[in-house]
């Protein structure tokens, strides 16, 4: 079902030993992760510093690839994403391979728009045709990404959980729209415990686990799938490896949020609430608000 990870940061912050070394680290969750599935349709990762963004993909199996390992050990920013893909719309190809990314914007996604050649066609009707043809590949992922930069455009000094909000709410009201004999069961109501869910339960769900950022900071959205998040608030030395991953000046406050679909530490992670939007600012911290908030 995809996993993702994603780190805000006041301070450039490195991430390989949760990629690689932790205990339940991302390499890991290609492999298997909580379901018993594995993730093995590609990987990528994204770095962002200041002006500097970086984007590698690969559509060979993390748990397989040496240059994933590579450049997990060089990753290294303000903003960090990792992904590893376990495809549902869309064949794993590179153009399919998140993160995706529109200059500084990226984007990537777990879960997927039940229906989605019935809700594709309006979706692209509220882009504009610049928009439209941007899209590269064949993923619900993908068109979601280019919504959000639609509606970013449109609305510039929103926050990024607001944007997300209108952007979910509207894909929510499309899926309702779908002809009750294409998906007769569909839903979108955000589940109390996933983990009393079975997958053919879920693989009818509208689930959307968004992580994404416009080049400044993360917004995202949970929906019917596994987030949880990890909270810091100063330079730490890495319980794995026992090295700082961080290096900010003594008088220099850090602090950072760490995402991710699946505990990676035996850190203090919280559960991001199903059915939430939220935004990572540049001060690291945390901010989520109800999905159906007026």
């Amino acid at each position: 079902m995809c996993r993702l990870y994603a780190l805000q940061a006041t301070h450039p912050t490195r991430a390989a030993c949760e990629l690689l070394d932790a205990q339940n680290a991302l390499i890991d969750q290609s492999r298997h992760d909580t379901r018993g599935l594995s993730n093995p349709h590609g990987w990528g990762m994204a770095s962002l510093h200041g002006p500097r963004a970086r984007r590698f993909r690969q559509v060979e199996p993390a748990s397989s690839s040496e240059t994933y390992r590579e450049v997990a050990l060089g990753l290294e920013g303000d903003t960090l994403l990792a992904h590893v893909r376990r495809a549902t719309v869309g064949d794993p190809v590179h153009e399919n391979t998140h993160p995706f990314r529109r200059e500084d914007a990226f984007l990537m996604h777990n879960g997927h728009v039940p229906a989605f050649d019935e809700v594709r066609p309006r979706l692209l009707d509220r882009l504009s045709a610049e928009r439209r043809r941007a899209i590269q590949g064949t993923t619900d992922s993908e068109h979601i990404f280019a919504l959000l930069l639609q509606l970013r455009a449109e609305t510039p000094e929103a926050p990024l959980h607001e944007v997300t909000r209108r952007a979910i709410s509207q894909l929510q009201a499309w899926c309702r729209e779908v002809p009750v004999d294409v998906h007769a069961s569909m839903s979108d109501v955000p589940f109390d415990d996933l983990d009393t869910v079975d997958d053919e339960v879920l693989h009818r769900t509208l689930a959307l686990n968004v992580l994404w950022t416009d080049g400044t900071w993360i917004g995202g959205a949970r929906l019917n799938r596994s987030l949880w998040a990890l909270r810091r608030t100063a330079a730490y030395t890495c319980p794995v490896c026992g090295d700082d991953h961080t290096d900010p000046p003594e008088d220099d406050r850090y602090r950072a949020t760490v995402l991710a679909s699946e505990r990676i530490t035996d850190e203090d992670w919280q559960p991001v609430p199903n059915g939430s939007v939220f935004h990572v600012g540049d001060d690291g911290v945390l901010d989520h608000y109800p999905l159906d908030a007026e």
